[in-house]
């Protein structure tokens, strides 16, 4: 009977692994030639990104730019390319480098991991460093490649625009990173990928979908930041003062959005609080 019972209770083990919470400082991590190898490919994957989209950004603007002879207003890739062109080469980027760095490209991505105890604080700052140096090369070659447009369309910077409050760009930037980081967390959780085994999908897909998703809703109130770095790289490379007035928006409302989603996913989707109670309880009655 009591064989029967094991066996029956079986079935109820979880049939996924949680891996264990990173170590806060992990200075093992140092010694080990793949934690570089992710640093190197969050530089490149965060260079590449920019490069592509800034340019596309450039290339719209040129090609509609109103009081240049030889225009058209209705010409270019409009709003939806550029959605497309930033959700696309985040699909691209984090499928190339999910196995090697985790696939980040985005500070606020990375910061939210921290807080979740998916990465170190060694490596996250590691990666943060990496990803606007990145941004900032990426930029600096389309400058290099397009200088007389970079210079008449902006930079492909992002800025607060005309007839917007502070706090609607704050919120904007806030609502969209928390989009973008929950999905990241949604799309790569050991419970989904066990439950839903039956599902291919590919986790790289939902991630530049929210992207893109995102840059339609808030391309006509900040240009979308989401992506700290990709803020930081246009700025420095741009370098304007107005730029340099809103650029605060494009790092706390990131970084905000990012705390949110990593609490909300982990203490109310996957029930950490509760868990850590009924823990704590059970330890109680020892």
């Amino acid at each position: 009977m009591a064989k029967d019972v094991a066996e029956q209770g079986s079935f109820s083990a979880k049939d996924y692994h949680d891996p264990p919470p990173a170590p806060l400082i992990d200075a093992a991590e140092l010694g080990k030639w793949s934690f570089y190898r992710a640093i190197i490919a969050e530089f490149i994957a965060t260079l590449l990104f920019l490069y592509v989209t800034v340019l596309t950004v450039i290339g719209y603007k040129s090609q509609t730019e109103g009081n240049k002879p030889g225009t058209d207003m209705c010409g270019g890739v409009g709003i939806l390319g550029i959605a497309w062109a930033f959700g696309g080469m985040i699909f691209i980027l984090v499928y190339c480098t999910a196995g090697i760095s985790g696939g980040h490209i985005n500070p606020a991505v990375t910061f939210g991991l921290l807080l979740a105890r998916k990465v170190s604080l060694v490596r996250a700052i590691m990666y943060m460093v990496a990803q606007c140096l990145g941004a900032i090369c990426g930029v600096g070659l389309v400058k290099a490649f397009q200088k007389t447009y970079y210079e008449q369309s902006g930079g492909g910077a992002n800025i607060l625009a005309d007839g917007y409050r502070t706090r609607v760009g704050v919120g904007a930037e806030i609502i969209g990173t928390f989009v973008l980081v929950y999905t990241v967390f949604s799309a790569t959780d050991p419970k989904r990928n066990a439950r839903d085994s039956h599902v291919p999908v590919l986790a790289p897909l939902p991630i530049g979908f929210a992207v893109f998703m995102v840059h339609l809703a808030t391309i006509p109130i900040t240009g979308t930041g989401i992506n700290p770095a990709r803020s930081l790289g246009a700025a420095v490379i741009f370098n304007k003062d107005r730029v340099w007035d809103d650029q605060w928006i494009f790092w706390v409302g990131p970084f905000v959005g990012a705390a949110i989603a990593a609490f909300y996913h982990q203490f109310i989707m996957r029930a950490g609080a509760v868990k850590a109670l009924g823990s704590f309880r059970s330890n109680s009655h020892v």
